[in-house]
């Protein structure tokens, strides 16, 4: 795996140490043509924007469906769902789960991280065992399970 990881301050900061934090999750289905070096390319572009919203996460691209876990300030996290929403790039943008809560960063210091497939149980076991808060370790729970399931299908699919 590769990317920029880099130690940053989190927002506002409640009492315990815990953080007021919003996440999304989200998955859509890659337009025709989408190939590994366009998805090099939208991590690249987060890898420069992302640290000046403050926003962190985990992107997985695998079998032409985009998974993404997006972290950081309420108004930069929708701002940037907008974006992801009208981009060429995707088709059948589904949020999975969002929420604001109290509690530290899954991925603190990554601007943006690309996995792959095959990466990805590591990366969500690796969270799963520092998490140190109920509501992170349920998510990530959760997220094992998905993928522990089988590959996410299109509902027109099934």
């Amino acid at each position: 795996m590769s990317g920029m990881h880099h130690a940053r301050g989190d927002e506002s900061m409640l009492g315990g140490g815990a953080h007021l934090l919003y996440n999304l999750v989200y998955c859509s289905r890659a337009l025709p043509g989408v190939d590994s070096a366009e998805v090099d390319r939208i991590v690249a572009t987060a890898q420069r924007h992302n640290p000046t919203a403050d926003i962190t996460g985990l992107l997985v691209f695998g079998s032409g469906i985009f998974f993404q876990w997006l972290e950081g300030p309420r108004q930069g996290v929708r701002e940037l769902m907008t974006m992801i929403q009208a981009d060429r790039r995707h088709d059948t943008v589904v949020t999975l789960s969002e929420s604001e809560e109290l509690r530290d960063r899954l991925f603190p210091d990554w601007d943006m991280e690309r996995v792959g497939t095959d990466d990805i149980r590591e990366v969500l076991v690796d969270a799963l065992g520092a998490s140190t808060n109920a509501k992170s370790t349920e998510a990530l729970s959760l997220l094992l399970q998905q993928l522990e399931a089988g590959p996410l299908s299109h509902p027109a699919d099934t």
